[in-house]
């Protein structure tokens, strides 16, 4: 297997819908509207294996300050490849001179974030609005 990364912002609705739902994220449901997305954000990086999309970070960005993870996936059956954290690899290296990398992690995945370098807030909680069950 021979993992090739990009940074692209153009996706078909299939490969994104296939990916999403791989990791069970209700957006998946919604692919039409995840192209529109990954074309609106700052920064897409994105795993390919042959053609197949297998693992993508998303982040958005104030431009010198500040800078939001707000997708990291990879499909389960690549997981345990080191391809998220390369992807959050590429991330930080963008962002190298920011002041702060932000992501929010699902209780169950704080420990593949810690290992990344992040660390829990102590003092903060995210929170939503959303119309989104997963």
């Amino acid at each position: 297997m021979n993992i090739e990364y990009k940074a692209i912002h153009d996706f078909c609705c299939d490969e994104l819908e296939r990916l999403f739902l791989s990791v069970e994220w209700s957006s998946g449901h919604y692919p039409d509207k995840l192209v529109v997305a990954m074309q609106n954000f700052d920064t897409v990086y994105s795993a390919w294996d042959e053609n197949k999309l297998v693992g993508m970070v998303c982040a958005m960005d104030d431009g010198i300050m500040n800078a939001y993870v707000h997708y990291l996936l990879v499909d389960p059956d690549y997981h345990g490849k080191t391809i998220g954290r390369t992807l959050i690899n590429m991330i930080k290296q963008k962002y190298k001179d920011y002041m702060r990398i932000a992501v929010i992690a699902y209780d169950d995945e704080t420990h593949f974030y810690e290992n990344c370098g992040f660390v829990k807030s102590k003092d903060a909680s995210p929170m939503f609005i959303t119309s989104l069950w997963t």
